[in-house]
């Protein structure tokens, strides 16, 4: 027993070599920027379509809210796992594309209401550049100092159960979250990406790039919601 687990350390990524490292490092950001073309390519073609712009509001009006989430979750729970459990590299893909595909129809609404605010995309452009110098932040602090911030997998799993039911409350009975909810949220997804980071430093083997990917793209998402609710709040 000692020595299958000794087996399946060493396929750790921590015990490649420096250019193992580099390729799967490679790999994964490739991937991630992949990923966030696609969304944004995705995200232009729904909301440069009437039907599902209007489709998306309406989405957001009562219970049907509350419907909707949990189809999201489903469906980026079962992508997750079509990653995660696929042998075949295309399977992982369709499972990564799902996933893409989920997160860029639950935008909808809000990006919507935010031009609306606008008349432009300036609140979005805002947002993306804001997120993606946190994620940049934080990934560096992870790289840089190399530690292992898988201890916070309980906090983060806590704190979604938390803000989850708060969610819930607040549809169910009409009530706004507002801006302190969402900085609490970005604080919790800054945590998913030191989280997210650090497995890829220390817990995937060296072809789980598309995993990986996914974690980080998944944590990205999650503090752009935040930060552009935050953004939209101010104005």
């Amino acid at each position: 027993m000692n020595s299958e687990h000794q087996i399946i350390d060493r396929e750790l990524l921590s015990y490649a070599t420096t250019e193992e490292k580099a390729t799967f490092y490679r790999r994964t950001y490739a991937h991630l920027a992949g990923g966030f073309l696609v969304f944004l390519i995705l995200e232009t073609l729904f909301l440069s379509t009437p039907a599902i712009v209007n489709l998306g509001l309406r989405m957001t009006q009562g219970y049907t809210w509350l419907i909707v989430l949990g189809l999201f979750m489903l469906a980026t729970s079962q992508a997750e796992k079509m990653v995660a459990r696929s042998t075949n590299r295309n399977g992982q893909y369709l499972g990564y594309f799902i996933y893409i595909l989920a997160e860029a129809f639950i935008f909808v609404p809000l990006l919507s209401i935010a031009m609306l605010m606008t008349q432009s995309t300036v609140i979005f452009t805002q947002a993306f550049i804001i997120t993606l110098a946190l994620f940049g932040g934080l990934s560096l602090v992870v790289f840089v100092t190399k530690k292992d911030f898988s201890f916070m997998r309980t906090f983060l799993v806590v704190g979604s159960f938390v803000a989850l039911g708060l969610i819930i409350v607040a549809i169910i009975f009409g009530i706004n979250l507002g801006f302190w909810f969402s900085a609490a949220m970005v604080l919790l997804a800054g945590g998913a990406i030191l989280y997210q980071t650090s497995n890829i430093v220390h817990r995937y083997h060296s072809d789980q790039y598309v995993l990986a990917a996914l974690g980080l793209f998944a944590s990205f998402m999650l503090l752009l919601w935040y930060v552009l609710q935050m953004l939209m709040s101010r104005d």
